[in-house]
């Protein structure tokens, strides 16, 4: 029994890593994007490049990761989704300001490293809060 539950969150790991890849792929060219070729304030755009990643990441996590669970609504899933994405965002932006401001990270480095950081925290709430199989 044991086996077959450590088996099963493996998988579910593994679909949430792979979301997790493309969506931080969004995320990292759009921070890139917005602070390179517009001239936006590095933690500007992590925010921005952030929320629209976590909304890619939403709608791809429900559909290929995390089960629907029957006695929620997908209002309150949703509500629950975007609570812990701004605690997410939250901790991100922290990691950002502390490394490229006062460690002297380049933004794009501290991106990965921040997203590495954030990405147990979100897999792990995710799970408990919004998962059907817990």
């Amino acid at each position: 029994m044991r086996d077959a539950l450590n088996k099963t969150s493996t998988q579910q790991f593994m679909k949430f890593a792979a979301v997790g890849i493309f969506s931080f792929m969004v995320d990292w060219l759009l921070l890139v994007i917005l602070t390179e070729g517009f001239g936006i304030d590095y933690l500007v755009s992590t925010t921005v490049s952030f929320l629209v990643s976590v909304s890619l990441n939403y709608a791809l996590s429900m559909k290929y990761v995390f089960e629907h669970r029957d006695d929620m609504s997908r209002k309150r899933e949703f509500t629950i989704f975007a609570i812990l994405s701004c605690i997410g965002l939250g901790l991100t932006d922290v990691l950002m300001f502390a490394g490229v401001t006062i460690l002297n990270i380049a933004y794009q480095a501290m991106k990965v490293i921040a997203t590495f950081c954030v990405t147990w925290y979100n897999f792990f709430t995710r799970k408990k809060f919004l998962s059907a199989t817990n």
